[in-house]
């Protein structure tokens, strides 16, 4: 059962969410205060929930700070719940460690979709973002066969060669297909453990070195000031 913890002050659309994410598999509840909050996490100890969705704005502190303190003291896939899609907004929730994060008014098909990419990645064999040591991950859609574990990639039957920084970054685009992937985390998880000392330009190379051999540009969607998202070959 994976349990979902809503942080949201609008009661109607607190409720609402209860409802659309509450299933066999998921059982939801909320609360519309960040000290409401952390009274739950308390009584039932964080490892009781799997997902925390995270009101930006809320009656008693601002969510965003809020946030960095549960990625600071907690392993938690947490989705940002933003009033508008500001660059600054969505820069600022990213940066401060949100897994993803979702702009109002929003539809409770898109919200579903998101939830349930944060939920597979944290069960057995669901791909954990950047966890390259993972391995059997196969992405195949529009005509694409990437086999990361026998690191074999075509593309309508056509063979495509890929180093090993090329194969990291197409592994971390795909398993999060849709979802923009912030610079910094992008660098972090292709350069593992020397990040500190990759150019930042080493990423927009890499980024074009891909898109040239997959023979598109517009297979990797670049969202300025942010990062990057996998489109898929259309």
């Amino acid at each position: 059962m994976n349990n979902i913890l809503i942080i949201e002050d609008d009661k109607t659309l607190a409720d609402g969410l209860v409802r659309a994410l509450s299933s066999g598999q998921n059982a939801a509840e909320s609360c519309g205060c960040i000290q409401s909050a952390r009274e739950k996490i308390v009584q039932n100890s964080i490892q009781h929930y799997s997902l925390i969705l995270l009101d930006a704005n809320l009656p008693d502190g601002n969510g965003f700070d809020f946030l960095t303190e549960l990625k600071k003291h907690y392993d938690i896939p947490v989705i940002m719940l933003t009033a508008n899609d500001l660059e600054t907004d969505i820069v600022s929730a990213l940066e401060q460690g949100a897994d993803d994060y979702i702009t109002k008014p929003f539809s409770l098909a898109i919200l579903r979709a998101r939830v349930g990419i944060q939920l597979r990645r944290i069960q057995p064999g669901g791909g954990m973002t950047g966890d390259q040591s993972r391995h059997g991950f196969r992405y195949q859609a529009d005509g694409c066969l990437f086999d990361f574990e026998n690191m074999l990639f075509s593309h309508d039957g056509n063979t495509i060669e890929l180093s090993r920084t090329e194969q990291k970054l197409l592994r971390i685009l795909t398993e999060n297909a849709g979802i923009t992937l912030p610079r910094s985390r992008l660098i972090d998880y292709v350069w593992t453990g020397n990040a500190d000392f990759v150019d930042e330009n080493a990423l927009s190379v890499t980024i074009k070195r891909l898109r040239d051999k997959l023979g598109t540009q517009e297979c990797i969607e670049t969202v300025y000031g942010i990062g990057y998202k996998w489109k898929g070959i259309l």
